[in-house]
């Protein structure tokens, strides 16, 4: 038998070797990711709570009968919603302007990007904590608004139904300016200048010179942003469990925290199984938006 035969039939089998290197990872993802998904979605279709020592009992469509009639399950979804609508514009655009301040060439600058990426190495424990201390009523807000006679009496920034859901937004803005500053920061510093050159020749100077050439640019960052701060503004949890505990009212209280209040205080097990698995549709949804978009520029870019 010649070498080419040989060649061509060693060829003919697949190889493996890949997939051997991925077999750990898989594994890993399996056990969990995978596996506790399926046994999720599983259970939304039982009953399964209170006494977990019994096995579950297939109810088909009972749960979702019940999320549908639940007053405070559409309560959670609004402020989830409304969670999405206050953050993410705002976490799309600050740190763009962020990030077209501290890519100047002055000095101390890498000063001030350190500073403003602190709040990102922060724990949430320790800046939730923190931001309650500065929204109590005797805290430096309150102060400053009485010191300026801006209120005589201060404002309830976690005690009133009006404001909760508002100072949670508020604390999660700001510990992810620096996190997206420093990805817009990275798109920024791959712009030639040779283009900002060419604008200002045309007339373009200031910030209109952004508006006509880092904007377009950087529309993949831009919406790479927006997807990854919206999937994150629907799972937000921390902010809610440290600060206001869904309260007062359920006023501040989001998806994630009631799937851990019915799993966990309620010992609803099947129950948070299924407003999991309608959170999960969420996000596929904004994943999906995510994907369509970037298509759509990428097309763009290519005509």
């Amino acid at each position: 038998m010649s070498l080419t035969n040989q060649t061509s039939k060693t060829r003919s089998w697949p190889d493996f070797t890949p997939y051997l290197f991925l077999l750990p990872a898989l594994l890993a993802l399996s056990l969990t990711v995978f596996y506790p998904a399926l046994q999720a979605f599983y259970l939304s279709f039982t009953q399964y709570e209170y006494d977990i020592t019994q096995p579950p009992v297939w109810i088909g469509l009972g749960n979702f009968s019940r999320l549908l009639a639940d007053r405070l399950f559409w309560k959670t979804l609004t402020n989830t919603v409304s969670y999405l609508v206050g953050v993410v514009p705002l976490l799309v655009m600050l740190p763009l302007g962020l990030a077209i301040l501290v890519n100047q060439r002055l000095p101390g600058i890498r000063w001030f990007r350190a500073a403003y990426y602190v709040p990102v190495v922060i724990s949430m424990v320790v800046a939730g904590i923190a931001w309650r201390w500065l929204y109590a009523e005797t805290g430096l807000f309150n102060q400053l608004l009485k010191a300026l006679h801006l209120s005589s009496e201060g404002i309830p920034w976690l005690t009133s139904p009006r404001f909760a859901l508002f100072s949670v937004m508020l604390v999660t803005i700001w510990k992810g300016l620096g996190y997206y500053m420093v990805i817009y920061l990275a798109g920024l510093q791959a712009i030639p200048a040779d283009l900002y050159e060419a604008a200002a020749m045309d007339g373009s100077d200031g910030w209109r010179r952004h508006w006509d050439i880092t904007v377009p640019l950087m529309r993949p960052y831009l919406m790479l942003v927006a997807v990854i701060s919206a999937i994150s503004a629907t799972k937000v949890f921390e902010e809610v469990f440290i600060m206001t505990q869904g309260g007062p009212r359920s006023s501040s209280k989001t998806l994630v925290y009631y799937v851990y209040e019915s799993a966990f205080q309620n010992l609803e097990i099947s129950y948070a199984c299924t407003i999991g698995l309608v959170m999960f549709l969420l996000i596929l949804i904004l994943s999906v938006i995510r994907l369509g978009l970037s298509r759509s520029s990428e097309t763009e870019t290519l005509i």
